[in-house]
């Protein structure tokens, strides 16, 4: 499925304004506005920076010279290099008024929502996939089998249990089990106005032997996490206040890939708006968006997510929101032996040896000083802390019986 031809979706070159989709008064605020803050630009950068075919900006130039809105400096090859009139300038200035973005030229929202659809497959998934992509993490047995059989039944995941025993790092990594990208549009035009989509902090681009719409970027299917910080107004677009520009919410950012909510239950939003706010979008993979000036607007909504939680279920939702997310999986503290399996692979990875006597004594007193059993993030605490004391004492870390006491006694509460 990597291979060019066989891609779900791949957008085709606009060699003309009618075919970006957009309306040519945004195509020309847009390009006024690149060539203001580039003061002398040739056609070649101007096309770059809006993603735009050259054809579409020699257009656009032809427009500029009959409504006097820029100059010719020279030729640059067989390039022309360009600065705004001083009508130019007055009329990017108006453009800058009515909208602050200046970026790559967006895409329609119909042509966005056909992408996802286009690109949504079926989760694939094996129990030895499942557990290929869970290799760096000591997983038990019953949690791949009720992670495999929730991915492949499909519906919202909700992985819960005491802190500390592996909910976020293993829903972190669902997203290796797909091996397609996806193409996310720098930004989306909705009646008139542009909110941006692709984030470089999200989205992870992958090399695209032949772009041809470099209004879109090629990228490993986005894995996006929140957690405290989620808040109401993030689930619709907003205008950012420092840069003034439209900003996609997480679940637009998230299509295609997975939407991870992390301590679920201790955002800024309650639990129950949260779900009253996703109840229909869950169940029928479409999502209404508001944007700031009052158009409503539909896109689908064709993403896993998963909700993590060290909270009682009963205490975030009533039985009827309950039964929505039918995927609940418990995350237990470790048995001993995936115990001693884990303080071996981490220490071995810190540099050190954990004999079989060293463990004995860590399960030992782990169990001893910890009522909730062997968390999974104990192992790799415990040997930051080794390794910080040798750093301290300027020696190499050794994993005896004397640090490992030393280190139970920094970490856990007497």
């Amino acid at each position: 499925m990597n291979a060019v031809g066989d891609r779900l979706f791949r957008p085709a070159q606009a060699h003309t304004v009618e075919e970006t989709g957009l309306a040519s008064s945004l195509v020309l605020d847009l390009v006024l506005k690149h060539a203001y803050f580039e003061g002398t630009v040739t056609l070649e950068r101007l096309a770059r920076r809006c993603k735009l075919s050259h054809s579409v900006i020699l257009s656009m130039y032809r427009y500029f010279q009959k409504e006097h809105l820029c100059e010719t400096r020279t030729m640059v090859g067989d390039d022309y290099e360009i600065f705004l009139s001083a009508r130019g300038r007055e009329m990017a200035e108006l453009a800058l008024k009515k909208s602050h973005y200046a970026g790559p030229a967006p895409v329609p929202i119909g042509d966005y929502a056909y992408s996802v659809r286009r690109q949504a497959v079926p989760i694939h998934v094996t129990a030895e996939k499942l557990r290929s992509c869970l290799a760096d993490l000591v997983v038990p047995t019953n949690i791949v089998e009720d992670l495999g059989t929730a991915m492949a039944s499909g519906g919202a995941i909700v992985l819960y249990g005491s802190t500390g025993n592996g909910k976020t790092s293993l829903a972190e990594r669902l997203h290796r089990i797909w091996d397609t990208p996806v193409y996310i549009p720098h930004a989306v035009e909705i009646s008139g106005e542009i909110i941006s989509v692709y984030d470089p902090l999200i989205h992870h681009a992958e090399p695209d032997d032949q772009p041809e719409d470099e209004r879109w970027v090629l990228c490993r299917r986005p894995m996006v996490k929140v957690g405290g910080e989620l808040r109401l107004e993030m689930l619709d677009p907003r205008v950012d206040e420092v840069t003034r520009i439209g900003i996609a919410p997480i679940q637009m950012k998230a299509n295609n890939g997975i939407l991870l909510i992390d301590d679920f239950g201790r955002q800024r939003i309650s639990p129950r708006e949260l779900l009253n706010r996703w109840i229909v979008p869950l169940d029928r993979h479409t999502d209404i968006l508001s944007l700031w000036s009052g158009v409503n607007f539909e896109i689908p909504f064709l993403v896993l997510v998963v909700f993590a939680t060290n909270l009682a279920l009963s205490d975030l939702a009533e039985e009827a929101f309950l039964r929505r997310l039918k995927n609940k999986i418990k995350v237990e503290p470790l048995h001993d032996d995936l115990f001693r399996q884990l303080l071996q692979r981490v220490s071995s990875a810190k540099g050190m040896s954990c004999s079989p006597e060293i463990q004995d004594f860590f399960v030992t007193e782990c169990r001893r000083r910890s009522p909730d059993g062997l968390r999974a993030c104990y192992p790799g605490d415990l040997m930051d802390i080794v390794v910080g004391m040798a750093r301290f004492e300027e020696r190499d870390p050794v994993l005896d019986h004397k640090n490992a006491e030393r280190a139970l006694n920094l970490y856990f509460v007497h």
